[in-house]
């Protein structure tokens, strides 16, 4: 008998990654693609064959071990959320003017409608704009499947492979039918070694080589097992149905669909195939998870009059993300549901867990800063974010991963005092400490904050980088050893943390304060595993 799964979109990308012959995994902890590397990090196979699999400090230095690994012939997988990707975009753009040697997939999870993200970008505009394969399932079966094919075709075609992943598809589940698992690669090294030397003589002659690869790619596109045409009689309207798309589509035809459909999983665009549609209906629609990468790519392909719908047209909304909904008035097909379930639904505001220490500590801060008039708190990614709601209005911006200390620099620049930036532990290795560094070399008149509950917490209790070692980083760059403070952000504590706060306020120059308590829920988590310890070992 078959053995059957029931997995998350990111768990069947870990176990196909997995039965891939998988070397090592290389990410940083972003909703909604956290779930890929805890599934390796429990997998008894990955800890049989030794896989590699523990977090990094940040996106740019993940998708570059990952390309270590491809150069000694291994295959690696890197995974990260859409934003992450901005962070590795230097490495990622540059992979494909290296090439690979072992297969390298680089798995990104897009946020549409911003869950839990500043944005919603869309990921495949990176991977055109790096000429590089774009993979995207509509299924969880497929993801198993595509991320195999995935790091068979990196390995074909010497090439990074983007897969793309959107919240819904990452974090729902299906019956997923696992395959063969496949060895580990040999070492092995390039066969052409100045392909990995980007010097301009050579960067110029492989981007040459790149481009020249582009017709191969789209042909590919056009045989993939992942693409298809799919006849239909009601030729008014052709759809073309992206990723997990087609799935929302075959919600609304169960029976199938009257109207001839292109299913769309893996690019460069297939032009000849959409072309071939086209010159056959009045219309395309194109249903999109995401921002309208085909629908203005078919704009400029089509030598057709044919016209084009989706999101640019008013067809389906402009921003947030698709739903079987929305693609059902996209359709024309009636909808009999008498109310939407979300109608039922009383939204509730997120808040910072009870017992929380960034409670504490934003309870301080505020008390401190409101006795001076010009203040700004310049906040960053992470759980104290919620310290921008009720009932603390604590923050003034939050803009992208270890922004609060360069931002707060720059207004200090500018004349601003008192200039507070408030950071957590993880993100601050994450990308605050270079911000720090340039604080120091110019002496900005700066209080940073690190707020420090030892885990990476709005992802699930990860690793922190930085654990045990913030005040230790602080020093090498060169903070004033007088003006690094820890404090415990409690209750009882709350007059000499307010006392703290004035007096590194006044100080005219960089100074750092840790507040340090262990996150709340990480404390529920271990004090539980030591009890169950204690209970195995009476």
């Amino acid at each position: 008998m078959e053995e059957k799964l029931l997995l998350l979109g990111d768990e069947a990308v870990a176990l196909g990654a997995l039965h891939a012959g998988l070397t090592g995994v290389y990410a940083y902890p972003g909703t909604p693609s956290t779930e890929i590397t805890e599934y390796i990090q429990a997998s008894e196979l990955a800890k049989q064959r030794g896989v590699h699999c523990r977090w990094c400090t940040n996106e740019k230095t993940a998708m570059e071990a990952a390309l270590g690994v491809s150069y000694v012939g291994k295959r690696a997988l890197v995974c990260m959320k859409h934003v992450g990707l901005n962070v590795a975009a230097d490495a990622f753009v540059n992979s494909a003017m290296t090439g690979t040697n072992g297969g390298l997939v680089v798995l990104v999870a897009d946020d549409p409608s911003m869950h839990s993200s500043q944005n919603e970008q869309d990921s495949r505009f990176y991977g055109k704009f790096a000429f590089v394969p774009i993979m995207e399932p509509s299924t969880q079966q497929e993801a198993y499947d595509m991320v195999v094919s995935a790091f068979n075709l990196s390995e074909q075609v010497g090439l990074p492979v983007l897969m793309r992943l959107t919240t819904r598809m990452a974090h729902s589940r299906a019956v997923v039918t696992p395959g063969p698992v496949r060895e580990q690669n040999p070492m092995s090294f390039p066969t052409q070694p100045a392909d990995w030397v980007l010097l301009p003589v050579n960067a110029r002659r492989r981007y040459t080589t790149l481009l020249g690869q582009q017709e191969e790619l789209e042909q590919l596109s056009e045989t993939s097992p992942f693409n298809g045409f799919h006849e239909g009689p009601n030729k008014r309207r052709g759809v073309v149905a992206c990723g997990i798309a087609y799935n929302y589509l075959m919600e609304n035809y169960p029976e199938g669909c009257d109207f001839p459909v292109y299913k769309l999983s893996q690019y460069p665009l297939p032009k000849q195939s959409l072309c071939r549609m086209a010159a056959e209906c009045e219309e395309i629609l194109v249903l999109e998870d995401g921002q309208p990468f085909v629908e203005e790519q078919l704009r400029g392909v089509l030598p057709t009059p044919c016209r084009i719908t989706g999101r640019l047209s008013g067809a389906l909304p402009r921003t947030g993300e698709l739903t079987p909904d929305n693609v059902k008035q996209a359709l024309g097909v009636p909808n009999n549901k008498a109310m939407a379930a979300s109608e039922h639904v009383v939204p509730r505001p997120p808040a910072l867990c009870q017992g929380c220490g960034h409670r504490d500590m934003y309870d301080a801060l505020n008390r401190v800063v409101r006795e001076y008039d010009n203040y700004k708190v310049f906040g960053d990614i992470g759980c104290y974010t919620l310290g921008a709601l009720p009932p603390f209005r604590a923050i003034h911006a939050c803009v992208d991963m270890g922004a609060s200390i360069t931002m707060a620099k720059g207004a200090a620049d500018a004349g601003l005092w008192p200039a507070v930036a408030v950071i957590g532990d993880s993100t601050f290795t994450h990308s605050g400490i270079t911000g720090l560094l340039d604080a120091v070399n110019s002496n900005a008149n700066i209080t940073v904050v690190i707020s420090d509950n030892l885990t990476t917490a709005m992802t699930g209790g990860q690793d922190s980088a930085g654990t045990g070692r913030l005040e230790s980083i602080c020093l090498g760059i060169g903070v004033d050893p007088a003006h690094v403070r820890v404090v415990v952000p409690l209750p009882a504590h709350m007059e000499e943390i307010m006392q703290t706060i004035r007096e590194e306020i006044e100080y005219k120059g960089v100074s750092v304060i840790i507040p340090r308590r262990e996150c709340i829920q990480t404390l529920k988590r271990h004090a539980k595993e030591a009890r169950n310890k204690k209970s195995n070992e009476a």
